[in-house]
């Protein structure tokens, strides 16, 4: 069998950090890219801002693949101009260097799968987007779609070319539901705004299985939606977690003070309402091990077998 080494960008993030846990059983190599010095073999040092931002291309040759999930976070702080100009650089200027160091490769990877988000559609009420939904408004929806045209440029190369539409992404040890925790787990816990706004999420554990999943699927190109079958609204999402957590859930957030404390970024990520359907994902034979939001919950939080293989 013909060893897979697969390069990850952003590899101490949430994401990151699941998808290298989980390619030790599936016997795949991982390398990463980091900002720092690295610390062991398998960890390269690279400066995107840099006319060769890596000092030893020759360690990139023949790569199985490339999983691109640098960026800044989007979430936890209000976007000011310097910092909505951080998000954009942080994806567009690491995507086109690593694009444009790949193609320099005399053996440039199979496949180049570059994170994306569900904020690509931008809000739109209860219609159900699918990957041939055109991009929506809005900040994240432009930074979205500035971002897979980056990626796109891979192909000129022959390198197939994954653009992963992430939803919200569900792990009790980081992100979003993380957060929301010690709110909920003391009964403070409650809906963002009217609560109507569609949530599409996925858990972590289905996540790092469609990542490999479209890896390792010479087929797969272009763009996924990275979701559960099965989105909830916000109100939805707050009874399913208040339950599974035995507590109440009586305590909303108006959107006004989301508006004050978060300013543009409570519009465009806590009350959009995205409704997104994994129609090419479902399409190509992937089936989910947690698609509905009650079990998936229930899983996260009680250490199911499921959840127990991810961080």
């Amino acid at each position: 069998m013909a060893t897979v080494t697969i390069l990850i960008s952003g590899a101490s993030g949430m994401i990151g950090t699941a998808l290298v846990r989980a390619a030790e059983p599936r016997r795949i190599s991982i390398l990463k890219l980091v900002r720092r010095a690295p610390e062991n073999p398998s960890e390269i040092q690279w400066a995107p801002d840099r006319g060769v931002p890596v000092s030893d291309p020759a360690r990139l040759e023949g790569l199985s693949a490339v999983i691109h999930l640098s960026g800044a976070n989007l979430s936890g702080r209000r976007w000011t101009p310097a910092y909505k100009g951080k998000i954009v650089d942080s994806r567009i200027e690491s995507t086109r260097s690593l694009v444009k160091l790949l193609k320099s490769l005399s053996q440039p990877p199979q496949a180049f799968l570059c994170a994306s988000a569900v904020g690509i559609y931008g809000a739109r009420g209860d219609e159900v987007l699918t990957e041939d939904s055109p991009p929506g408004q809005g900040f994240l929806a432009e930074t979205c779609t500035a971002w897979e045209k980056e990626a796109a440029a891979a192909r000129e190369s022959g390198i197939r070319v994954v653009n992963l539409r992430f939803g919200v992404v569900l792990s009790r040890r980081d992100g979003a539901l993380r957060k929301m925790l010690p709110l909920f787990r003391l009964g403070l816990g409650g809906k963002l705004g009217t609560g109507r706004q569609w949530m599409s999420w996925i858990a972590l554990t289905d996540l790092v299985r469609a990542v490999f999943y479209l890896a390792e699927s010479p087929e797969a190109a272009g763009p996924f939606n990275i979701v559960a079958p099965s989105p909830v609204t916000n109100a939805e999402f707050t009874r399913a977690l208040a339950h599974a957590l035995h507590r109440p859930a009586l305590l909303p957030a108006p959107a006004f003070a989301l508006r004050t404390a978060f300013g543009e970024m409570a519009d465009e990520a806590l009350l959009a309402s995205t409704r997104v359907a994994p129609d090419r994902l479902r399409r190509s034979g992937f089936s989910f091990v947690l698609p509905d939001i009650d079990y998936a919950l229930r899983a996260i939080l009680a250490a199911h077998p499921a959840e127990q293989k991810m961080p």
